[in-house]
């Protein structure tokens, strides 16, 4: 009762206060003069989205001076016309919580042509590594637009990357999607296997990854920073995709946009299947197919010139075969490391949000948002009544209500932001055991129910000191009600340089963030039966994650390239990560005492080569450890054990992978047509059973492996577009990982060869 009482009182207090900036937003400002470097009053500048009909305008002051407060994330065209001058042209690249700055020199009419600069402005006043990844290049990129397609991150994001079906990134499983900058909360980790939202409803993907300002939240390793497809592309538009390839792979879409002066919408119902779904254990495919559906849906209406409500909903399934090994000969299994001959497994899961955002512009330096929340998860795991030893039910269901509410103001140099976050969850989850070999008296399927709340405060000041230097400083206040009660206040700071006329831009970061841990429940009959058979073993609530993060950056633009480079260390406390209940595909969030994760991390892009592609580089060189006792959720005492106790010395984790690399080329080609590739390189996994003498594998690291993925397309008439992908052209196929998860060791995905066809036509 009294958590409940603090989670309404906490969402009360959350929308009544003074609300900072929605993290899909930035602001703009700009500075327009002529040759002489006097200011230019009533200069007209318009903002145009590259690709949909989403505008901004502005008109310049006495000092020459514009300002944008509410810009979404993306690439745009500013276009600057004023009376007497040739006009101007420049591209930039807007991302969350940046702050452009751009300069116009207009020449007097007739004395010079338009200015048009063509390369992105890059950002030199954020200390976040960012990828950005355009609706164009979800299109393009081999696999990313498939509804469970994991290609528009681990494609461009270094160090992000699947294994045992579940993404990865810096070293860690905890990410967090945001819609329209507004936190979907879950803290749920291994429970799903399917991706928060289809590719094909996404406009614009962020990819922030660490040294986040106090505005951003927690999630370490990684924020999807999401802006919806909103129908500023479409004129009473609809367009139906459907596609089909090898192992029965089978997708379709039916999507809707339109928008006037005021209001823009887009809706879209999307239904997939395949024989496969989930990596296997063995080469081939056996009891692997899937299924899934989802409706979206996207509404943004500017009410008036300063308030713009924008409502986002979604809801989606997804359905799991678990593949098996049907050979009992098998070395794993001859080892009796692990059965999964007898698997005929599935899991059901369903996931819906709504959200709805009011942004209220108070003046073109200052807004203020309050948008409250909904989420539900459900994540059903099923066997076969008759499965031996024993037929497992277990079903996990999740409940968020809250809201999230900032306000931000630009005062002179400063840019101040505060805000607050807050949810109350409830967790009801069941489990059942049919015990079918006699060992044991089986568990009939039993509900347990748990809650917890979280409230989370905000301040923050981006303070650029002159047009080189720029400093970033913020506090982040956490309250947490769930297994424990816990509560942090921790500081981010961070500084950006940019060196004059080379244009390279150093970065710093040092940063604590708390991440809530996951709110676990069982029945006392499950916890029974688990330390019966497990011997020592027993289950205790999860402290929150406690990470300190370090991080140096440097940006290199060179005639439209653009090479960043960073370097991070990761020290962390109570490292959440996942563990099964003896052999089975029961697995449960663990806390392991401590982790570090470091890294180097690089990327490339290039500009467009000849107006014809563009090239795109991710590379990482990653240590991700471990050490200490296991010292929260699933746990156990017995020293020898190593599963109980890694030790004082560092352990790689089991998703280590110390080498990856992606990349590719998109080149447009003559009648519209366009050809894109990537190579994926990775140096291989940690080996579960190293020194075990087990299987053909003995060294530390499993085998490196590289797959080669290649995407063609070309309208046909002005309504049809046609579409081809192939993913690992070689088929080459390697043991990727030998942890038990999800139907136990998980081989790389074979050639998958899929044809899409595109048409669009009015309503």
């Amino acid at each position: 009762m009294k958590l409940r009482i603090f989670a309404a009182t906490a969402i009360m207090a959350l929308l009544a206060a003074m609300p900072c900036r929605a993290t899909v937003l930035s602001s703009l400002h700009g500075v327009v003069h002529d040759g002489q470097h006097f200011p230019i009053k009533g200069a007209a500048i318009a903002l145009q989205a590259a690709d949909s009909s989403f505008t901004l305008n502005a008109v310049t002051d006495a000092e020459g001076s514009f300002d944008l407060a509410a810009v979404p994330i993306g690439v745009y065209r500013v276009h600057v016309q004023a009376t007497g001058f040739s006009s101007a042209d420049q591209t930039v690249t807007v991302q969350a919580g940046t702050h452009p700055v751009l300069h116009f020199a207009l020449a007097v009419e007739g004395a010079k042509t338009t200015v048009t600069v063509e390369a992105p402005q890059e950002q030199t006043d954020s200390v976040t590594p960012v990828t950005l990844v355009t609706r164009q290049q979800i299109d393009q990129t081999p696999g990313a637009s498939r509804t469970n397609g994991s290609q528009m991150i681990t494609d461009f994001v270094p160090g992000a990357y699947m294994t045992h079906d579940m993404l990865h990134m810096r070293g860690g499983h905890q990410t967090s999607w945001l819609l329209d900058g507004i936190a979907i909360p879950n803290t749920k980790i291994a429970s799903n296997v399917g991706p928060q939202i289809d590719p094909k409803d996404i406009g614009q993907l962020e990819i922030d990854r660490g040294s986040y300002t106090a505005d951003l939240g927690d999630r370490t390793y990684g924020i999807f920073n999401v802006l919806p497809r909103s129908g500023f592309e479409r004129d009473h538009d609809a367009e139906l995709m459907i596609s089909g390839g090898n192992f029965g792979t089978g997708e379709a879409q039916l999507a809707f946009g339109d928008h006037t002066a005021r209001t823009a919408w887009y809706a879209s119902a999307t239904g997939s299947r395949s024989d496969y779904g989930l990596a296997p254990p063995v080469v081939e495919l056996y009891h692997d197919a899937t299924n899934s559906q989802s409706g979206f849906v996207s509404v943004i209406r500017n009410q008036t010139p300063r308030d713009q409500l924008r409502i986002t909903g979604q809801y989606r399934q997804d359905y799991f075969q678990i593949p098996y090994d049907p050979d009992p000969n098998d070395w794993e299994q001859a080892s009796g490391y692990y059965n999964s001959s007898g698997l005929r497994d599935g899991q059901t899961e369903r996931d819906a949000f709504a959200i709805a955002n009011w942004v209220h512009t108070i003046s073109p330096k200052a807004l203020v948002e309050a948008a409250p929340f909904y989420h539900f998860n459900e994540a059903n795991y099923d066997s076969q009544p008759s499965d031996m030893p024993v037929a497992t039910t277990w079903h996990q269901r999740s409940n968020y209500v809250g809201a999230q509410a900032d306000i931000r103001a630009d005062v002179g140099p400063n840019s101040f932001a505060g805000g607050l976050y807050s949810f109350y969850q409830n967790e009801n989850d069941l489990y059942g055991l049919l015990v079918n070999d006699g060992s044991a008296d089986s568990v009939p399927p039993t509900r347990s129910l748990a809650n917890a709340g979280l409230v989370e405060f905000h301040i923050s000041d981006h303070l650029r000191v002159n047009r080189w230097i720029t400093l970033l400083g913020g506090m982040r206040f956490s309250i947490y009600r769930g297994g424990f009660a816990e509560s942090a206040a921790y500081p981010r700071i961070g500084a950006t340089a940019e060196i004059p006329h080379l244009h390279w831009v150093l970065r710093g970061f040092y940063g604590h963030f708390f991440q809530p841990a996951p709110l676990e429940t069982v029945s006392s009959a499950f916890l029974n039966y688990v330390t019966h058979q497990e011997g020592e073993n027993a289950f205790t609530p999860l402290p929150s994650e406690r990470d300190e993060e370090h991080q140096f950056g440097i940006q290199i633009p060179y005639k439209g390239w653009v090479l960043d480079v960073a370097n991070v260390k990761n020290r962390v406390n109570n490292f959440l990560d996942h563990s099964n209940v003896g052999e089975s595909n029961i697995y449960f969030p663990i806390a392991v005492d401590g982790a570090l994760v470091r890294a180097w991390e690089l990327s490339l892009r290039s500009p467009q080569l000849a107006h014809r592609g563009q090239f795109h580089l991710a590379y990482s060189n990653q240590i991700a450890e471990q050490r200490g006792n296991v010292i929260g959720g699933f746990t156990c005492s017995i020293p020898e054990d190593p599963a109980c106790n890694l030790g004082p010395d560092y352990t790689p984790v089991d998703h280590d992978q110390r080498h990856t690399l992606n990349t590719g080329f998109t080149v447009n080609l003559p009648l519209h047509t366009w050809f894109a590739s990537n190579v994926y390189y990775g140096s291989g996994f940690v080996n579960g059973l190293a020194g075990a003498e087990v299987g053909p594998y003995n060294g530390n690291y499993l085998p490196a492996h590289t797959t080669f993925d290649v995407s063609a397309g070309m309208p046909i008439g002005e309504r049809w577009k046609l579409a081809v992908n192939v993913l690992n052209v070689t088929g080459h196929r390697v043991l990727l990982d030998n942890s038990i998860t999800v139907g136990g060791f998980h081989y790389n995905d074979p050639r998958l060869v899929s044809a899409q066809l595109r048409y669009r036509f009015h309503f």
